[in-house]
């Protein structure tokens, strides 16, 4: 008999708003035993993911499944990138961007099949200022809204909403300017998301065309808008007709500079960060190995 693949699942424990405590018997039930020796182990905090991550690598584990939401997968998948090792998802977060762009289902069970039948593709990743992001990363109003979202005891998608909605009436559009391999743009924007992936996760498309097998990366500008457009917007993003709208002009490119009025947030898959008024974007094609359906 072959050895058994050793696997290890990284929980958060609170991604998603929910407990996850029953989260290691279920995936034992419908876990193929036949094929893999489960590990199980609960993050405690921001970056803990990333360091149980670093320790499973030098222990020999092959493949390392991120259970949680974007900002957990990002943790794991950022040590995997780097080791040329397998990384799996269970998505059990509030948004599930990246899962939800590779059809990776938020069911447990179904997402756990999905392992057992073990298809491994490789995938893009990229990163900005160094550091690893795999499903968007942006700057303006959405990485100003991740920011306070972090610092807010609301979870889920309809704390992000509630603080949205108030922000929405503040808060004023940036000029940037871009240089997208070697050609430069100057524009006002309420938001700019660099996107791998399609979506930011709840099935609202900022880039329904994007691919993360396409060694491309998709610079999605959300001009300036009148609030009574709003609605307009949120229509767009939830019908993935950002390619057709007037309100977003998406430029593919390989190599990002992006120079903006003053330092500020930016967000990596979600997680809020504070950097200068320069940020460099690159893609790296096919560093990823992932479990897929």
């Amino acid at each position: 008999m072959q050895n058994k693949i050793n696997i290890l699942f990284i929980i958060n424990p609170i991604s998603g708003g929910k407990q996850k405590g029953q989260v290691p018997t279920i995936i034992d039930r419908y876990l193929d035993k036949e094929r893999f020796s489960p590990n199980f182990l609960f993050s405690e905090h921001v970056g803990h993911a990333k360091e149980m991550a670093e320790e499973a690598v030098n222990k020999n584990f092959d493949v390392i499944v991120a259970a949680g939401g974007d900002g957990t997968i990002n943790e794991v998948a950022s040590v995997l990138a780097r080791h040329n090792k397998i990384l799996g998802i269970l998505p059990l977060g509030s948004g599930n961007g990246l899962a939800s762009h590779l059809k990776i289902s938020k069911n447990i069970k179904d997402a756990i099949e999905i392992i057992n039948k073990f298809k491994i593709v490789q995938i893009d990743s990229a990163t900005l200022n160094g550091k690893f992001f795999f499903n968007l990363a942006g700057m303006g109003f959405d990485a100003h809204l991740s920011a306070l979202f972090s610092n807010s005891k609301k979870r889920g998608f309809n704390g992000y909403f509630q603080i949205g909605i108030k922000q929405v009436f503040t808060y004023k559009p940036q000029l940037y300017e871009l240089i997208i391999d070697g050609v430069k743009y100057t524009r006002k924007a309420f938001a700019i998301s660099i996107a791998n992936s399609s979506q930011y996760g709840n099935n609202v498309f900022i880039s329904p065309l994007a691919s993360v097998t396409d060694g491309l990366l998709d610079v999605c500008i959300i001009k300036p808008f009148p609030l009574l457009k709003l609605p307009v917007l949120s229509y767009v993003m939830l019908r993935a007709k950002a390619e057709e709208s007037s309100m977003i002009e998406i430029i593919k490119g390989k190599s990002i500079i992006i120079k903006r009025e003053s330092e500020g947030p930016v967000h990596i898959d979600g997680e809020p960060l504070l950097l200068g008024d320069t940020i460099e974007v690159n893609i790296n094609p096919l560093s990823l190995k992932i479990i897929l359906p």
